[in-house]
C-alpha cells in the first residue's frame, strides 16, 4: 500500500476496536468514505480532498482502512475521512 505518512507502532489501538470517521461515525467493513482533507502520497501524488472511496476493508496496524480510490491500494487513517 502506498502512503506519505508513518506511525510509531506505540501508536496502534488494541484489536477489535471501533473505528470512528473524523466526525465521530462508527465505519465498517463496506462502508464508502470520503477525504476530508489533500493527503500526500509517496512520490509526488497527493489524493484530493472529496475524493471518494469504493467499499473499505478495517484493517489492524497504524493505518484503520484498506481500500481503493483510481485502482490504486491505498491504507488511510480514519481520522482524514467521513462516512459518505
Amino acid at each position: 500500500m502506498t502512503c506519505g505518512h508513518e506511525w510509531a507502532r506505540e501508536e496502534e489501538a488494541p484489536a477489535g476496536r471501533i473505528v470512528k470517521d473524523a466526525h465521530g461515525n462508527v465505519l465498517t467493513d463496506g462502508d464508502c468514505v470520503v477525504l476530508i482533507k489533500d493527503l500526500p502520497l509517496k512520490g509526488a501524488q497527493v489524493l484530493k480532498g472529496g475524493t471518494k472511496t469504493k467499499p473499505i476493508r478495517l484493517v489492524d496496524g497504524d493505518h484503520e482502512i484498506s481500500c481503493k480510490i483510481d485502482g490504486m491500494a491505498v491504507g488511510l487513517k480514519a481520522c482524514f475521512v467521513r462516512k459518505a
